[in-house]
């Protein structure tokens, strides 16, 4: 089906549904606006309705959590990813206590009050221990989380670092990332859109000494253990460059650089061996076999947690984090700016 056709479709279903609400219109007039009064009945029919949906609703989301509730992350895999964990739980606690109290009262009363004839609702004014209660404690409740969160936050963005985090940039553009590691000198050179030409993806300043043993890949790897600086930019519209596995995320701005560091704590082969992460891989390749596909195994991965155009969904990387000493070597096999530029 084209696009106008489409789009006949949709005008078609419009002109439609005016005329129907039209002929609603006229039938009432007839009628003299007879057809709109609620009775008793339809008090106690949408009464009991509410009552069968709000109930559903609840029980919906025990199933959900039930059903699907092992699908969560592993544990972080950062030095502080236990500190983001901690402050989600916390906060999801207490929107489920309030959710299952407040939701089934609040669809049980829908059905109590509903109307019947001869009752008269209560006219109530106010009250100020009601309005002190329903006042503060959401009050202090959303102060502990503030600063709780602006507590969390600050610290992973200066961290007080015991050794040289290493220097990693991420470019982000439709739909791919790219990694520019420091080298040596753990110092990235300049780099500009307005000097991107040729083989030269990331506008790398090749007159800058600090570029000279820059290294561009397209893999990206952590050694596990050594605090890592990451610098972002972006070429064309903002994107968010997300770490699910290691609680950590950072938008790429346009025109702008960015950061955020991160500590890994467990390698790629090691959360392989997570029993979460273990049964997870079990189950995909289940289905993977079932339909003659290849098997498939974990890694890390970075994604972009901002809708960026079409092929949003597969701007992603595996995120291999290894021994300092496997990183090394990986690294002393790649080429640099000086020699690839």
């Amino acid at each position: 089906m084209n696009t106008v056709s489409i789009i006949v479709l949709v005008v078609l279903a419009i002109l439609t549904l005016v005329q129907v609400m039209r002929i609603s219109e006229v039938s009432s007039e007839i009628q003299g606006g007879k057809d709109n009064e609620v009775s008793e009945k339809d008090n106690d029919t949408q009464g009991r309705l509410m009552l069968l949906v709000g109930m559903g609703f609840v029980i919906s989301v025990l199933v959900m959590y039930f059903s699907w509730g092992r699908l969560s992350l592993p544990e972080p895999s950062s030095a502080h990813g236990s500190e983001i964990d901690g402050l989600w739980n916390v906060s999801m606690l207490i929107i489920n206590i309030v959710f299952f109290i407040v939701q089934p009262i609040l669809f049980y009363f829908a059905y109590k009050y509903r109307g019947k004839k001869g009752t008269k609702a209560v006219h109530f004014a106010h009250n100020n221990k009601l309005e002190l209660f329903w006042t503060v404690v959401p009050a202090l409740a959303l102060a502990v989380l503030i600063i709780w969160g602006l507590n969390v936050w600050s610290t992973l963005m200066m961290p007080e670092n015991d050794e040289e985090p290493i220097v990693i940039e991420l470019y982000a553009q439709q739909f791919n990332w790219t990694v520019r590691y420091s080298g040596s000198d753990n110092a990235l050179g300049f780099a500009s859109v307005y000097d991107i030409e040729g083989a030269n993806i990331l506008g790398v300043d090749t007159q800058d000494a600090a570029s000279a043993d820059d290294i561009v890949t397209k893999e990206l790897h952590l050694p596990v253990g050594k605090p890592v600086s990451f610098q972002f930019r972006a070429q064309d519209v903002i994107h968010s460059a997300y770490f699910p596995h290691f609680r950590a995320q950072m938008n790429c701005v346009p025109g702008a650089t960015t950061n955020f560091q991160f500590t890994p704590t467990i390698t790629t082969a090691e959360i392989r061996q997570n029993k979460d992460v273990k049964r997870h891989v079990e189950e995909v390749n289940a289905i993977r076999t079932a339909k003659g596909e290849d098997v498939w195994d974990f890694n890390y991965v970075l994604l972009c947690n901002k809708i960026c155009g079409a092929a949003h969904y597969n701007m992603q990387m595996d995120i291999i984090v290894e021994t300092e000493d496997e990183y090394k070597a990986w690294l002393n096999e790649q080429k640099t700016v000086a020699e690839t530029l």
